[in-house]
């Protein structure tokens, strides 16, 4: 059995995250061509009627700036984790936009709290906590670019704007780190040597073969080179030979002049 998973590009890495981010500009196009506000479908903390906002807040912006600032992170990063995560993206993304909104209904001032930026948060933990504690360098490397491109997030977890909702980025963000730990993963599968698979033999190793048993290199003998065999051109034919084969001839006359008959003329 093989517990060990492979990393392998499909659409589905792209097609997606694709088809979410359009579902927040077909909402955001909707509110705006029939001029209707759609911000009551948020998340409004401690209220029964709030808890629909779990579901339907992410879906929802105030403004094109707010909407366009979510759309680009939401793309990248889910399509990291469709690609590096495959066995647990979907549920990463759902459960962690469920508990993202659970969290911010039940933290959260009393306010309608709107917007994907809580999945955004919960995907850039989850992405760089994982990448850190899986000890594989293609993870490793993902969690230090997540953190290079949004490491400058982390500070509007903390109330640093009164319009921004800190509490949905803090709820992302706890959620995220605790997702690193609760769902597990498949180990990416290593790619293998000849010499590491199963069944090799060294005596048939036409590079080691190269080598004595004290590891000294042995100059194998030259192969014969066999001497080639230069084949005459064919002579050509004389005036005399083209002219009996009644061929074309080319007659040139030379005729000489003495240089005292030059000056005289």
């Amino acid at each position: 059995m093989n517990n060990a998973t492979q990393l392998k590009y499909n659409a589905d890495v792209v097609l997606y995250p694709l088809l979410f981010v359009m579902v927040l500009w077909v909402v955001y196009w909707i509110e705006t061509r029939f001029n209707i506000n759609l911000n009551y479908f948020g998340v409004y903390p401690r209220s029964v009627e709030g808890l629909r906002g779990i579901i339907f807040s992410p879906f929802i912006h105030g403004s094109l700036k707010h909407l366009f600032n979510n759309s680009v992170p939401l793309f990248v990063l889910t399509a990291a984790l469709f690609y590096f995560y495959r066995d647990i993206r979907w549920r990463v993304l759902f459960f962690g936009l469920l508990f993202t909104g659970l969290a911010t209904w039940v933290i959260g001032r009393s306010s309608l709290h709107i917007g994907a930026s809580g999945v955004v948060y919960m995907l850039v933990a989850f992405l760089f906590f994982k990448g850190i504690f899986s000890k594989q360098f293609q993870l490793t490397a993902l969690a230090l670019v997540v953190v290079f491109l949004y490491g400058g997030m982390f500070w509007y977890v903390f109330p640093v704007n009164p319009e921004i909702s800190w509490e949905g980025h803090l709820s992302g963000f706890f959620v995220g780190f605790f997702f690193s730990f609760l769902f597990k993963t498949k180990p990416i599968e290593r790619k293998k040597y000849e010499w590491e698979r199963e069944g090799y033999n060294p005596d048939n190793d036409p590079f080691l073969k190269q080598f004595d048993e004290d590891g000294n290199f042995i100059e194998l003998p030259k192969e014969p080179v066999e001497p080639t065999v230069s084949v005459d051109a064919p002579p050509q034919p004389t005036i005399k030979q083209m002219a009996a084969q009644n061929r074309p001839t080319v007659k040139i006359v030379y005729t000489y002049k003495n240089k005292e008959e030059d000056e005289t003329d």
